[in-house]
């Protein structure tokens, strides 16, 4: 029997006929297995809060550059805690597989550019693997 989903990401496009503008929306879903395969108790309260913040502001890629200012924010946290909290998301380990990696690049004029988070598509974390997206 293969493996069960416990999270995935959905995006949504929607277009309104009445305003012309086109609208993505992303969902990030937990399956109930979650729980019952461990995860949800393995990865913590801060680490599933942290990876759903970032996951919010993922592409179709699972790639990302929120700012640790604008993390913090959407935790309701100062900006050194967000980045303990990312930091230890970036340690964790869901059977042996990181769940998100970052990168941190120099731009030309030699200064940090923001750092590109991925979700990454680890043992039963599916980012996107059956994305739905539906054109109204």
């Amino acid at each position: 029997m293969p493996e069960q989903n416990l999270v995935s990401v959905e995006t949504q496009s929607e277009y309104s006929v009445t305003t012309g503008r086109r609208e993505t929306r992303i969902f990030v879903k937990m399956y109930v297995d979650a729980v019952h395969s461990g995860l949800l108790a393995d990865i913590g309260d801060e680490n599933w809060r942290t990876l759903c913040v970032i996951a919010a502001f993922m592409d179709e890629r699972g790639e990302c550059y929120p700012t640790q200012e604008l993390i913090a924010h959407r935790l309701g946290v100062s900006r050194e805690t967000a980045n303990r909290r990312v930091n230890k998301l970036l340690k964790y380990r869901w059977r042996g597989k990181e769940v998100i990696c970052a990168i941190k690049v120099r731009g030309g004029d030699g200064r940090w550019q923001n750092t590109r988070y991925t979700v990454l598509p680890i043992s039963q974390l599916s980012i996107f693997g059956d994305s739905h997206v539906t054109e109204n």
